[in-house]
């Protein structure tokens, strides 16, 4: 455990929907809790590393704003006041955006993403900006030009990647919500290693207008939280058509809290025959299938089903990614090839040899994977599988041993979470208990597309039957 309460921190442990409602009664303001957050992140984040840039001045200009605001009647809805930090590819106007790249120490863009346009609207306070795996290019997260982000749980071990600082910053109270993003599980890993919630969303439901790509046709932007209400009012912020994302969606408007409460008696749920299951660490699989057993014990029928292909599907989206990843970066690698992290870089370069048919080849199984989970969703209301095979690794470690075999950490660690990126079907990570050395273990929900709000259902749930601590 990283840190202690002090006595002037009780409502920093707070969740947002907790904290939210204080400042609508005006029980607490925003200054001070601004204040306190600010002192918090200054105590502590030398010690994570979460924080690349903290808006010290505008958080506090804006913590007024609000204030005034909401003295006169004028309260926005639930994240009016809250203070909220972003992983550093969203891009911020007149504020530093690095993408933990050497490359981008010193740029400041002239526009806010969609998304942080969202935050503002609703009385949002942006905090900071998050560390970040170097151009989001890694599960780790232990490879950016501003160093290593620490797990709050253990200090030795990753927080998991590519959105690190976010996973931290949330489970260490440096904020009260953040966004990440999400291309082969860079939301839901550090939300499985930091024991918090974390969506992504279906692929076009949350604008992706001025955040740094990494691949165009699998990026998702999503929420991560303490809790799974504070998650679905987040995304209730964030979700809508943008024009300026040619991959953004028109959809109707959706509340994501419509269904949490609900009970889940009668409902089914499926539990993958292979792939999914296959080669964990056994705290793992025992904190799974408990979480199994505690799904059937509020009414849920559990039925065995089959997601085929799953290999090859894996298999593509790296190829995808890999291809992308190098279209975005080629012009740049030419241009500042000394400036790239050295792993990252050779991960990109290794791209240069695929063939154009083997991308298309590649495109054609995203097809088929969007159709093998429609099939396995047919008969079951939603997916249940670990988030990560594994507990969370030591920083630097870069190889692990699974039962006979050595594997890559890197491919372990997006082993059961990228097969929905390639297909953009919604996938949502809670927390589902602890190692006995104290280390969070994640259950992955995944849903139909567009189902979010289902997905969330399941999830508060399981949530409120399994009572886990969601704060260090």
């Amino acid at each position: 455990m990283l840190v202690g309460k002090t006595n002037h921190e009780h409502f920093l442990q707070w969740d947002l929907l907790t904290l939210s409602a204080a400042i609508k009664r005006k029980e607490l303001s925003p200054v001070e809790v601004t204040q306190q957050l600010l002192q918090r992140i200054d105590a502590i984040n030398a010690k994570l590393n979460a924080y690349i840039t903290v808006f010290y001045e505008d958080a506090l200009q804006a913590a007024v704003q609000t204030e005034k605001e909401i003295a006169v009647g004028h309260w926005k809805g639930p994240l009016h006041g809250i203070p909220i930090a972003l992983k550093d590819v969203i891009y911020t106007k007149n504020a530093r955006t690095t993408m933990g790249s050497e490359i981008y120490k010193d740029f400041i863009p002239d526009y806010d993403a969609g998304v942080v346009e969202k935050l503002k609207q609703a009385g949002a306070i942006i905090i900071g900006k998050l560390n970040t795996h170097q151009f989001a290019y890694g599960s780790t997260g232990d490879r950016s030009y501003f160093g290593a982000v620490k797990n709050p749980y253990d200090l030795t071990k990753i927080t998991g990647g590519s959105s690190s600082g976010s996973g931290a910053a949330v489970a260490a109270a440096l904020c009260y919500g953040a966004l990440g993003t999400d291309t082969g599980g860079s939301i839901r890993i550090p939300a499985t290693c930091c024991g918090i919630v974390g969506m992504k969303p279906t692929f076009g439901r949350v604008s992706k207008y001025g955040v740094y790509p990494l691949s165009w046709t699998m990026d998702h932007v999503g929420p991560m939280t303490r809790t799974v209400l504070d998650n679905a009012v987040l995304l209730n912020v964030l979700s809508g058509y943008d024009e300026r994302d040619p991959y953004s969606e028109r959809t109707k408007d959706e509340d994501f809290t419509r269904l949490i409460g609900q009970s889940i008696q009668g409902t089914v749920i499926g539990v993958p025959s292979s792939y999914y299951y296959d080669n964990l660490d056994p705290e793992v699989d025992s904190k799974v299938r408990n979480a199994v057993e505690i799904f059937k014990s509020l009414g849920a029928r559990v039925r065995v089903i089959d997601v085929t292909n799953l290999e090859t599907i894996f298999m593509a989206q790296r190829l995808t990614l890999s291809s992308e990843a190098f279209a975005v970066h080629k012009d740049t690698l030419e241009k500042f090839p000394e400036q790239y992290d050295r792993e990252v870089k050779e991960r990109l370069l290794r791209a240069e040899r695929i063939k154009a048919h083997e991308y298309v080849l590649a495109q054609q199984q995203r097809h088929k994977a969007k159709h093998a989970f429609l099939r396995a969703l047919s008969d079951v209301d939603v997916i249940v599988t670990p988030t990560l095979p594994i507990l969370p690794p030591n920083i630097e470690q870069r190889e692990i041993k699974m039962k006979d075999n050595t594997e890559p950490v890197l491919s372990t660690l997006v082993r059961l979470t990228s097969p929905t990126n390639f297909n953009g079907f919604p996938s949502l990570s809670i927390p589902c208990g602890f190692s006995e050395s104290g280390l969070p273990i994640g259950l992955q929900l995944i849903g139909r597309p567009w189902d979010e709000a289902n997905l969330y259902r399941f999830a508060y749930a399981f949530e409120r039957e399994a009572s886990l601590p969601n704060l260090i």
